[in-house]
């Protein structure tokens, strides 16, 4: 038997079914326009960080999940440029082209590197050709989770897939009662030891990776509400995990932990937020629809800090970096965060065009992709 690495791979809202459904519930929260955020003091270096190399890839305006294996990152641009750097130079070591333009990616054991394309086709490199591609029944927003000599598909209508990674050749399909409405991003698909975990609607959900069997499902939140937008509920890509125990966010619901051995809810929150979350085994640190920063008590869910003076800001999802909490926003700023208490730490520039996924730290090097596809190394002095 095959296993799961155990690895965590990791949303940004782009154009089409999900910013229709944000705008819409915008409107039903009180039809206003979004209040204009507060200009930013000037900036304090509390916590030293150098910008170590700068690399050009291509646009990005699709859900990117920038994928770390040691010091090597792989990322990729809407026109179907795959990139993999070093992180520790910015050296670009491969580059291929899947002839598509893309709406998932990128998934990766380190052999196996899998896209998802808009015409529906998941596409699988190795050494920089592709070795296979598949036509899928749905779209998907999700990068592949490549691990165990198989390559794990979620659609946007939550269906699950496993393929056989160096052929393609599905090995088995679960399909879920379709949603009216689903989100244009990443949900949650991830491996915990040899479990696959996914984000099916409002739950996660523990699958046997051999032959697509639900080992258990946990309700993160449920439905509410009288139409179709108001009851629109989806686990978001960005996970916190430690150990056994997976802490996971709803949009505009709740955040919620849930230990994955035995499939039970240790807890949840309401939470207001659409980007995923981090953790330390302490706190889980994330980034509120309103701009507000917020760290949630590991143990109970129970409030440790929130910070608004980013407020009405579009924030990324979070990443747990030393002292430091790090998320980009949609001006192009990266912002460092004391983890005591939200504090400013740092706040680097790259070119304006905002920040495409959430940070991702790889060996030593803090990476950050820009919607203009600039993808910027950093180093903590």
């Amino acid at each position: 038997m095959k296993t799961l690495t155990g690895q965590t791979w990791r949303r940004w809202p782009v154009a089409g079914a999900a910013l229709l459904v944000l705008a819409v519930l915008a409107g039903c929260a009180g039809g206003s326009k979004r209040p204009e955020p507060a200009e930013l003091p000037p900036n304090v270096a509390v916590l030293g960080v150098r910008q170590a190399w700068v690399a050009r890839a291509t646009e990005v305006a699709f859900p990117l999940e920038v994928h770390v294996a040691g010091q090597q990152v792989a990322l990729a641009g809407s026109d179907g440029t795959v990139l993999t750097l070093d992180a520790a130079t910015g050296q670009t070591l491969g580059r291929a082209q899947v002839g598509e333009a893309l709406s998932g990616g990128v998934g990766s054991d380190g052999q196996v590197t899998a896209v998802v394309t808009r015409v529906n086709e998941v596409v699988a490199l190795s050494g920089g050709r592709e070795i296979w591609r598949h036509r899928l029944g749905t779209q998907s927003y999700t990068a592949p989770l490549v691990a165990g000599g198989r390559v794990f598909v979620l659609g946007a209508d939550r269906s699950l897939t496993g393929m056989d990674g160096q052929t393609g050749a599905v090995l088995w399909n679960v399909q879920r009662t379709t949603e009216p409405l689903v989100l244009r991003q990443a949900g949650v698909l991830t491996a915990v030891g040899n479990t696959l975990v996914a984000g099916l609607s409002g739950r996660l959900v523990g699958v046997n990776p051999d032959n697509g069997s639900i080992l258990w499902e946990a309700p993160v939140a449920s439905a509410r509400g009288t139409n179709d937008v108001e009851r629109l509920v989806d686990l978001v890509g960005g996970v916190s995990r430690q150990a056994n125990v997976v802490c996971t966010r709803a949009f505009q619901a709740a955040v919620g932990c849930v230990d994955t051995h035995n499939g039970q809810v240790q807890w949840t929150r309401q939470a207001n937020g659409a980007t995923g979350i981090s953790g330390d085994g302490e706190r889980l640190y994330g980034t509120e629809g309103d701009g507000r920063v917020m760290a949630w008590n590991a143990q109970d869910g129970g409030r440790a800090w929130v910070a608004d003076d980013l407020q009405w800001r579009f924030l990324t999802g979070t990443l747990v970096l030393g002292s430091a909490v790090v998320f980009g926003d949609s001006t192009g700023l990266v912002h460092l965060r004391a983890r005591a208490d939200g504090k400013p730490l740092n706040r680097l520039r790259t070119d304006g065009s905002g920040i495409a996924a959430t940070p991702v730290l790889a060996g030593n090097t803090l990476v950050v992709v820009t919607r203009k596809g600039a993808v910027y190394g950093f180093v903590l002095e």
